[in-house]
């Protein structure tokens, strides 16, 4: 695989440093100059990460490509671009089907969509893959895992798991505002939040064959404090504008 990235944010930069973690790991990348301060970073850290001239030739050194630019700005810059036939292109564009993407790299014909996270740096967390694609699952399993998908509505549901990430670390950043209200070291509330949460995220493995309300049932004891904030906080509506929210970015990343 020679691989190349068409953009050169946080995520191409998180992809190849989660890659270039990897014992013995050779492949040779290629980065667009978009962004001069992450491409020139990579380049520095890894020796076989270079900086193309521009995109194009991104394409013209590479036979993996990854869509990585900004969706806003993404239809512009790739009809600009003469992709190969023999080009497999994987899109990281969340917002622009791969339908969509398809037309704009034709005569490519080997087009798919992933999703990675930017904690893939670290080899965690799982990429969704649609379709499913043995060479791509192979590169993002090493990566933290590979979920592929079928579906483009199977896709595109669980692609909205992702836009609640902001808002979850506003969720513990008003945990500990208020914990410092109370007159708590502001570095003694983060570390117990985050020791706390870190152990929440790892109980759903307790409980393999039951949903999400089950586990939340398990902690909210009758008449306890943590029922008392979930009743709170459901009689005033926030989990219901929470799912209106999700239903939102749905149709935005659907285009409905």
């Amino acid at each position: 695989m020679k691989l190349g990235f068409v953009g050169t944010g946080t995520l191409s930069s998180a992809i190849v440093t989660g890659l270039k973690s990897l014992p013995g790991e050779t492949t040779p990348v290629v980065v667009s100059p978009r962004n001069e301060a992450i491409a020139a970073a990579l380049a520095q850290r890894f020796a076989d990460v270079r900086i193309a001239a521009d995109n194009q030739a991104v394409l013209d050194q590479c036979d993996t490509v990854m869509l990585a630019v900004r969706p806003q700005i993404a239809r512009e810059v790739l009809k600009e671009l003469r992709f190969r036939k023999d080009h497999h292109v994987v899109s990281l564009i969340a917002t622009i089907s791969r339908e969509e993407i398809a037309g704009l790299v034709a005569p490519a014909t080997h087009v798919g969509k992933a999703l990675p996270m930017p904690m893939i740096a670290r080899l965690q967390g799982a990429t969704l893959i649609c379709p499913p694609d043995p060479v791509v699952a192979a590169f993002f399993g090493r990566l933290g895992g590979a979920i592929e998908v079928e579906d483009q509505s199977e896709f595109d549901a669980l692609s909205v798991v992702t836009a609640t990430y902001a808002s979850y670390f506003k969720y513990l950043d008003t945990i500990h505002a208020w914990t410092r209200g109370q007159g708590v070291p502001g570095d003694k509330a983060r570390d117990y939040i985050t020791s706390i949460f870190k152990a929440l995220a790892n109980a759903p493995d307790t409980a393999p064959d039951e949903d999400f309300m089950h586990l939340a049932q398990d902690y909210a004891t009758r008449g306890g404090i943590n029922e008392q904030v979930l009743r709170e906080l459901t009689e005033r509506g926030t989990f219901d504008a929470f799912a209106e929210s999700l239903e939102r970015v749905h149709r935005r990343i659907t285009g409905e």
